[in-house]
């Protein structure tokens, strides 16, 4: 199972993004996908996550900036990054919980993907 990400780079603050994550390989179904960020010198911390219901949760710095969508045909979450500010500089981490059988679940990880914002 492998996670691509891509869609990080520089922006100005006020700027917009898209990441997108694949999901491929041997998978049963996915539970859920999320995006995860770490700044130097910080802890990673959930951005946000969807379950495959739908279900959306988001980190309070980035509500009503940042939507999280999926496309559970082509095993793929976006994350839409509006009104970036320089504290969203960080590398952005792809997760996904998912069944790689019907009774084996695990989380996997995509390398991480730069964005950085300018002021």
């Amino acid at each position: 199972v492998q996670l691509q990400a891509s869609g990080g780079g520089l922006v100005q603050a006020g700027g917009s993004l898209r990441l997108s994550c694949a999901v491929s390989g041997s998978i049963f179904s996915i539970n859920a996908m999320g995006w995860y960020r770490q700044a130097p010198g910080k802890q990673r911390e959930l951005v946000a996550g969807i379950t495959s219901g739908g279900s959306t949760n988001y980190a309070d710095s980035v509500k009503g900036r940042f939507t999280i969508s999926s496309d559970n045909a082509k095993n793929t979450v976006y994350l839409q990054m509006n009104s970036l500010k320089p504290e969203d500089t960080a590398l952005y981490y792809c997760n996904a919980d998912l069944l790689t059988t019907i009774v084996v679940r695990r989380d996997y990880w995509g390398k991480g993907t730069q964005v950085t914002v300018s002021s």
